[in-house]
């Protein structure tokens, strides 16, 4: 077992859990980094291991955040009352086989994982006042079967792999059960927030894992973000024109789809 790229701090006290997989790159709506976010300060979560960044990422793919440098960082956090492990990370520049066969060589090894569940987003051409649907691909038909009724619907993807897709690749090759979910996020809003589509993730796992978790402070920023997009749709009738022909199903042309970008981005970011 190739251990020298992972630290391990602790020895948490968990019985074979799950694993939540947050990747914080190509992070569509700050859907993933918001919810494992939340679940580990809510779920009292520990830094139990962290991943050595050498080898997998280059310093040209550094993130920053208001002028500040984001170090990449792959981190496991312990929250040993529900029995969730939860893997926070970029996604490796170099060596993904390699980064992601580490990975399952430690949550095999120190920590037994039964099942994995990985979060991301997709960009869906709908209008923000469409209801978010979780979409989901599977490495099992058995825990497909054993997710039926939870609200989840299949995924059909022909472009190419994601990591979410790859990982799950590679542990269904070492019998490992997982999922990847994708709430939908209208793609204008991806370059923000959006709270529906991390409600609409957060209760599935609020329910899957009977975490008890309250989540009525989203409604407040739903409708913050909400009366923002009226108040634009009113002032702008050319974006309310193409939001209106994205609530019928119809598609916008290229320019239609910038502008609408833009005039959002600017309006939410006040």
């Amino acid at each position: 077992m190739e251990t020298v790229p992972v630290e391990i701090y602790g020895t948490p006290k968990l019985d074979c859990p799950s694993l939540i997989v947050g990747w914080q790159t190509r992070d569509v709506g700050k859907c993933s980094v918001r919810a494992v976010d939340f679940l580990i300060e809510k779920l009292n979560g520990q830094m139990v291991a962290e991943m050595k960044p050498s080898g997998f990422f280059s310093f040209g793919g550094i993130r920053f955040r208001e002028d500040l440098v984001l170090a990449q960082g792959s981190q496991f956090w312990a929250c040993e009352k529900d029995n969730l492990l939860i893997f926070k990370s970029d996604e490796p520049e170099f060596e993904q086989y390699r980064f992601l066969s580490i990975l399952l060589n430690t949550m095999e090894h120190y920590f037994r994982i039964k099942e994995i569940y990985t979060l991301s987003g997709t960009m869906a051409w709908t209008a923000h006042t469409h209801p978010r649907r979780v979409l989901t691909v599977f490495n099992q038909r058995g825990l497909k079967e054993h997710l039926e009724g939870s609200g989840l619907e299949y995924m059909t993807w022909q472009g190419p792999p994601a990591i979410s897709s790859y990982l799950l690749w590679v542990a269904k090759k070492r019998g490992i059960p997982g999922v990847s979910l994708w709430p939908e996020i209208p793609f204008y809003l991806s370059a923000r927030e959006d709270p529906e589509a991390l409600k609409a993730v957060l209760s599935f796992l609020n329910d899957r894992f009977r975490l008890h978790l309250e989540l009525e402070w989203l409604e407040g920023e739903i409708k913050e973000q909400g009366e923002k997009l009226i108040r634009l749709r009113a002032e702008d009738p050319q974006i309310d024109g193409s939001i209106g022909r994205l609530e019928k199903g119809l598609p916008l042309e290229e320019g239609e789809q910038l502008t609408l970008v833009r005039k959002v981005y600017e309006v939410l970011r006040r």
